[in-house]
């Protein structure tokens, strides 16, 4: 991920809702950095449940990366990173530009959250509180979809093992595949299960007056 690619998105949710406006005031808007959704859903879908399994970044997580071809001599023992972070080896993210990522943090809290593409659609995504059984419904407004608050140049996928106990290793992803072209699928590594995710670019959250 590269804020030079999204630094734009604040601006232009400011100008939708107003940067203080009567819109933002009426949400009760406050805006901040960008921030990062990882989410589960149909691209066209524009409510459903399973927000529970969705993550968020509040830093860009691309810049803290590793690249692919650093991984013998940039993570070191226990998988730490000069940034900060753990890598864990049974369960890790790529994005765009074959850099290994730090995980987001799970799950993404209830609330209102300002979220967009940076192309088009500015939307509210409400993340509601989980039911009796931990599932959490989420819905955006404007009638907007999954897609249209997809950030296309992001690119983000989730690696764990193919099989119980194996082996899912960097070390088997082909540096080749990268960058990943805006929209694109994430490629498969060898040995490992992937799970691609949407990133939703947040720019502000409703806050409580």
């Amino acid at each position: 991920m590269s804020f030079s690619r999204i630094k734009n998105a604040f601006f232009a949710a400011v100008l939708i809702f107003g940067a203080g406006g009567q819109a933002a005031a009426q949400a009760n808007v406050t805006f901040f950095p960008t921030q990062y959704i990882a989410a589960l859903a149909d691209p066209d879908a524009k409510r459903g449940t399973g927000a529970e399994t969705w993550g968020i970044w509040t830093v860009d997580p691309g810049p803290r990366g590793v690249f692919l071809r650093d991984f013998k001599t940039d993570i070191g023992p226990g998988g730490s990173t000069e940034a900060g972070w753990t890598f864990n080896p049974a369960d890790w993210w790529l994005e765009e530009y074959g850099r290994i990522m730090e995980a987001p943090t799970f799950p993404l809290e209830p609330g209102q959250y300002v979220v967009t593409g940076n192309r088009d659609a500015v939307s509210i995504l409400t993340v509601y509180p989980p039911d009796a059984e931990g599932h959490m419904r989420w819905e955006l407004d404007k009638e907007a979809t999954i897609h249209d608050v997809t950030h296309l140049g992001c690119r983000s996928a989730r690696y764990t093992p193919a099989v119980a106990g194996g082996s899912c290793s960097p070390m088997n992803a082909s540096t080749q595949m990268f960058p990943v072209e805006p929209g694109g699928v994430m490629p498969a590594v060898t040995g490992c299960s992937k799970q691609d995710y949407a990133v939703l670019l947040v720019v502000g959250k409703s806050v409580k007056p």
